[in-house]
């Protein structure tokens, strides 16, 4: 390795480790010299932590460090945050997650009932989700998709890791008398009962 190509792995090292966002191979590349090898320098460096604390992972369009998933364990802190959802905040957000790009009347079309306003604030405001565009049609409404916060807060490398619904079957968290085909069969009402969220570094669990 030469000393050139040593010095921009550093360099790519010490962007990623000061950043908190994931960082594009065009954000990468902005701050390195023209021509450089971004992908070989990526795949370099993710080979170098590869048996490491920290893992560089692809996080939807970025590149992060992450704690290595078998010391998940270890990185559990005694502190926890609640935050109360409501059954319908989680029933929306799963309906953007396998429907997106997903307009508010979509929404409530495969919920069955009309969406709350605060609804989407709450996933907005939580960087769940985020405005993907609007749709071509009359009144030109928005259209909703996840965000990259999302995919990092549950452990997702893209969308196509999201569990298909024999995963969530099998994980309990779908009736198996349910059968999801290209709509989500949600008979809940708005006002069901809260879930109860506690977050930790790893993961967001919710007990009814």
């Amino acid at each position: 390795m030469t000393l050139e190509r040593f010095q921009l792995l550093r360099v790519l090292e010490a962007m990623l480790f000061a950043t908190r966002e994931p960082l594009s191979e065009k954000d990468l590349a902005s701050r390195l010299p023209e021509g450089a090898d971004i992908l070989g320098l990526i795949e370099e460096l993710k080979s170098q932590f590869a048996n490491r604390g920290v893992h560089l992972t692809s996080v939807g369009a970025g590149w992060a460090f992450r704690t290595a998933p078998d010391l998940a364990a270890y990185m559990q802190m005694e502190k926890s945050v609640v935050r109360r959802l409501s059954r319908a905040a989680i029933e929306t957000l799963a309906i953007v997650a396998y429907h997106q790009p997903v307009t508010r009347a979509e929404i409530e079309e495969i919920r069955g009932v009309s969406l709350s306003r605060g609804t989407l604030d709450i996933l907005l405001e939580a960087g769940w989700i985020r405005p993907r565009g609007r749709r071509r049609v009359p009144g030109k409404p928005i259209t909703w998709g996840t965000s990259d916060a999302f995919l990092d807060h549950f452990g997702l490398e893209s969308l196509n890791a999201l569990p298909g619904v024999e995963e969530l079957k099998a994980a309990g968290l779908l009736d198996k008398r349910q059968s999801w085909s290209t709509s989500l069969d949600i008979d809940e009402t708005e006002e069901g009962e809260p879930y109860e969220a506690v977050e930790t570094d790893d993961a967001i669990a919710f007990d009814e």
